[in-house]
Order: structure tokens, then C-alpha cells, then sequence
């Protein structure tokens, strides 16, 4: 009998679902590519997933739609797939971090993917998930590139569906040593453009922080109740405070000389903007991207001013 896929819209603990006998697929991974441009539309990342379901380009058994965390606009179009007939479960993040408000909607979504079936998971996930870890420091030391980093880090929302394959994918990846000048963190939402991390390490321009994809190694657990204390710390499901003083710390700890803040058109996190220019101590780049393709021009022509004046520091 076939695996069962499980669409996901955001961040759903990997642990949990693949203990559950199905595997997870982020709809949002193929996006990017897609070259998909929807008709009517607030967001291009949740509506070309929606239509793509819909239109059944992606082929799920259920989705579980992330409602309370880290997307807004993922609650309505989540709402337009079920609609279509796929069997959905709508997932919740506490805002307050309470730990058992999470393992209560962990149980439940235990409950919807049909319960707890392979628990060996829960370590098998936690092991590569340490792996992500020492990618990133390597990412961070010059001995990996950005753009290598980022494909890796971002598949770690649904680990590419296949644990065993995933593991040789991190294996293979080859040390280099990489000059690393222009230290620069991305915040935000991952850019919509498919090639950005290409672009800004071919502008000098080197990305040793991914905001988002960096959430998805750092947090685990080996059972349910670990889960729901470990991922109470989502930083894009908490109080804007509370994800500053995170991003505070990291940033420190990368030692990076400037921020690049992407934004999403018409996404809630484009007014999060002004309070980091306010609160992050460090030259700040803000883009806003729409539809997905190769970065624009004038995104590039951005960059590369950005770039000169790190380097006049």
C-alpha cells in the first residue's frame, strides 16, 4: 500500500507526521519554480498552492493547513482547497507559547493522520535535524555556500518526504572554502525568486542566516510533549518582542555586517518592517517580492547598492 502524502501549508512538526505512517510534502517547496501565476490572488505563495491543489497539480491525500502561526492568508485559502473536496485539518500555534494548548493540537492532529504508528521517527528525525545544524555552522564558517545551504535548510519542513534519501543528500554535499565578506542575514519569509541566494552570492553578497529554514532544524522532541515545548519557541507564531529578541541573538552570533528583510506582497509581515528597522541595530535592505521567477533587475541593482555600501563600512 502506497505512503499516504500529507500536504502541509507551513510549519507542521515533520516528527509527528511521519510517525504517523504518511509522509509530509510542503506545498509551498515547488512554488518558487512554478512559473504559476494565479488570477485572483492576495498572496502568490498561498493562492498558486490553492490553485495547484484545486486543480489537483499537486496531489495530496489531506492537507493540514497551518491557520494560527505564521500565515494569515493561508486560513482563507486553505479553506477554498477543502472546499474542493481534499480532507483538511486546520493546525494552530499558540501565541502565548503555551505548551499545552500545542500538545493539545498535536493530539488532535495525531488523531487526524490516523495516530502514532513508527515512534522510532520521532529520533530518526532528530538525528538529521543535527545534521541541518552542523550544514548551517559550515554555511556560516565559509565551508558551504549559501545558495547549497538554503536548498538543503528549506526542504527541512518535509525532509524532501524520504528520510533515507534526504540523509545521502546531506551527505554528499562537498566543504569548500568560500571567502565570506559581506556577512548578511535573511529575514523574513524565504524570497519567492528561485535563484535569489545565487544572486546575492554572485553580487558578494554572502547569506549566513535564513531566518525561516533555520526554524525548521532547530526545534524537536521524541515524543508529543517534548514536541509541543520545543516548538512553543516558532518564533513566527509569537509575539513580535519575542522574535526580535531571538533574531538579536543570532545575528550577534553569525557576526553579520547587514540584513536583507523580504517581504511578501500583500502578507501581514510586510508591517512587521518598520519595528525591526527599529529595533535591529544593523543596515537593513527591505524587498518585497509578488510572483515567483528569476530575481528582477531592479532587485538586483538593490542588491548590489546594498553591497557597496556594506563594503564602504
Amino acid at each position: 500500500m502506497p505512503v499516504k502524502k500529507i500536504g502541509i501549508t507551513a510549519l507542521v512538526p515533520p516528527e509527528l507526521i511521519f510517525s504517523c505512517g504518511v509522509t509530509p510534502f510542503d506545498v509551498n517547496n515547488v512554488i518558487p519554480a512554478s512559473r504559476k501565476y494565479p488570477g485572483n490572488k492576495l498572496c502568490a505563495w498561498t493562492a498558486i498552492w490553492k490553485d495547484m491543489l484545486v486543480k489537483k497539480e499537486i496531489e495530496v491525500d489531506s492537507l493540514v493547513v497551518v491557520a494560527g502561526g505564521d500565515c494569515h492568508n493561508a486560513l482563507v485559502d486553505g479553506q477554498k482547497a477543502a472546499m474542493s473536496g481534499i480532507p483538511t485539518h486546520f493546525f494552530f500555534y499558540p501565541f502565548d507559547g503555551d505548551p499545552e494548548y500545542l500538545g493539545s493540537q498535536l493530539h488532535r492532529l495525531s488523531l487526524f493522520l490516523g495516530g502514532i504508528k513508527s515512534p522510532e521517527k520521532f529520533k530518526e528525525i532528530g538525528e538529521l535535524k543535527k545534521q541541518g545544524q552542523l550544514l548551517d555552522k559550515k554555511r556560516c564558517s565559509g565551508k558551504l555556500s549559501s545558495s547549497e545551504a538554503f536548498r538543503i535548510l528549506i526542504s527541512f519542513s518535509d525532509l524532501a518526504g524520504d528520510l533515507a534519501g534526504f540523509s545521502m543528500i546531506i551527505s554528499d554535499l562537498q566543504e569548500k572554502d568560500i571567502e565570506v565578506r559581506n556577512r548578511v542575514a535573511l529575514i523574513g519569509v524565504p524570497p519567492i525568486f528561485h535563484d535569489f541566494h545565487e544572486t546575492a552570492q554572485s553580487l558578494d553578497l554572502q547569506i549566513v542566516f535564513d531566518e525561516l529554514p533555520y526554524e525548521f532544524i532547530r526545534h524537536g522532541g521524541s515524543n508529543i510533549q517534548e514536541i509541543a515545548v520545543n516548538y512553543c519557541g516558532y518564533t513566527f507564531a509569537r509575539p513580535l518582542e519575542f522574535r526580535i529578541d531571538f533574531l538579536k541573538n543570532e545575528l550577534k552570533r553569525r557576526r553579520v555586517d547587514g540584513v536583507i528583510h523580504y517581504t511578501q506582497f500583500a502578507c501581514h509581515h510586510m508591517l512587521e518592517d518598520e519595528v525591526l528597522r527599529e529595533k535591529l541595530d544593523y543596515p537593513m535592505l527591505t524587498i518585497q517580492g509578488d510572483l515567483p521567477g528569476n530575481t528582477p533587475q531592479q532587485v538586483k541593482l538593490r542588491l548590489e547598492a546594498f553591497r557597496e555600501m556594506l563594503d564602504r563600512q
